[in-house]
């Protein structure tokens, strides 16, 4: 990371030393249910992939050498905060470089980098207890977190989260927690067995930060709205629909664009994740349809009005869309062209579908297959 007067835009490890301190306690099971947890967890996680692979015919292009990893939440700190360490340097390299040629930049660096990262830390600690798993597509291998070889990442599973969440919805712990190792595998399915895939979104995300010209003042201050939400610094009424997201801060219609494309390729991921647990879980998971309801309800509850607005200011929002939206594609589409139909999304970045043609699946299905047959 390039510095000015020696400081980074973010203190990195105060972030991780931050996040470790103040996360909250998991469940509370003894070593040996742990044990056990963590034992089952991995019996799921390699049984799922013989369930997807057989549901969805994607197969890996090459060998499959991404490691799965059962991990507390400070292991998903540490995990997060080495990619997003990765992914945004190009940025974050460039508004060092903006807030150094300003009057007193070098100075008010060491504190800036030093602030931001309790506050990054903050976010962390308040994200690490609702993350159930996670398919790391772009993950450097760390000392204590491997990951692939070739070029993979690698696929988290919380199990501390995993436990509350089983616990909360009242589910049978070992359909649910093969529920989710569905939904986690069927990611790393589609990155294993889809080569270009990750090149492709990488190649978008670092498009998209290239055109990036946020003043840093203006990001580090979305990032401190967030953490003054956690910590309930905010005056009342502010965390109103009025809000803007980290997400929403783009400027040009280049980067409009890039957006759309990305918003587009992450509902297909996320909601062909969904299609797919649910769509072997009839056959693996006995409870799933008590589990379906009880965790859309879930969704749909929210939480409190606080977590609202961090979602809001954080774009979970969308997140929670993608799944929505992108569920909806996958079906309608496999319903008029079959599995096989539906596979050739995956045939290169043109096959995408477009943001559009998300929400409208006929339109996707007659430009893809129209074009094929023609």
């Amino acid at each position: 990371m390039t510095r000015i007067g020696g400081a980074e835009m973010v203190d990195w490890n105060l972030a991780v030393a931050t996040a470790t301190r103040l996360v909250r306690p998991g469940p509370e099971v003894s070593r040996d249910e742990a044990r056990a947890i963590v034992a089952e967890l991995r019996r799921h996680a390699r049984a799922s992939e013989e369930h997807v692979r057989a549901f969805t015919r994607m197969l890996p292009d090459t060998g499959d050498d991404t490691p799965v990893l059962v991990v507390d939440r400070p292991g998903w700190v540490r995990a997060n905060v080495a990619g997003f360490r990765e992914l945004l340097k190009p940025l974050l390299e460039k508004m060092q470089e903006r807030r150094g040629s300003t009057p007193g930049g070098a100075v008010l660096g060491a504190v800036g980098g030093k602030v931001t990262g309790v506050e990054l830390g903050m976010l962390l600690s308040f994200l690490s207890s609702r993350v159930l798993g996670q398919y790391e597509t772009f993950a450097p291998a760390t000392r204590d977190l491997p990951a692939g070889e070739n070029g993979g990442g690698r696929l988290l599973l919380v199990a501390p989260n995993i436990v509350h969440v089983e616990r909360e919805l009242d589910v049978r712990p070992h359909d649910f927690r093969l529920w989710v190792c569905l939904h986690e595998e069927t990611h790393r399915t589609q990155f294993t067995a889809v080569p270009w895939l990750r090149d492709h979104l990488e190649g978008e995300i670092q498009s998209f930060l290239a055109e990036t010209e946020v003043d840093p003042t203006t990001f580090l201050e979305r990032i401190r709205e967030a953490a003054q939400s956690l910590a309930g610094g905010r005056p009342e009424g502010e965390e109103g629909d009025d809000g803007h997201s980290i997400v929403e801060l783009v400027q040009s219609p280049a980067q409009r664009e890039i957006l759309g494309r990305l918003t587009a390729v992450m509902s297909l991921l996320e909601g062909h994740a969904d299609y797919v647990m649910d769509g072997v879980g009839p056959a693996v998971v006995p409870s799933v349809a008590e589990i379906r309801e009880k965790f859309q309800q879930r969704r749909a509850k929210g939480a409190s009005r606080l977590d609202q607005a961090l979602r809001k200011l954080l774009g979970l929002d969308a997140k929670l869309r993608q799944y929505r939206d992108g569920e909806r594609f996958v079906r309608a589409v496999v319903e008029q062209v079959g599995m096989d139909g539906f596979n050739r999304v995956w045939t290169s970045p043109n096959t995408l579908p477009t943001k559009a043609e998300i929400a409208k699946p006929a339109d996707w299905v007659a430009r893809v297959h129209r074009k094929a047959e023609s």
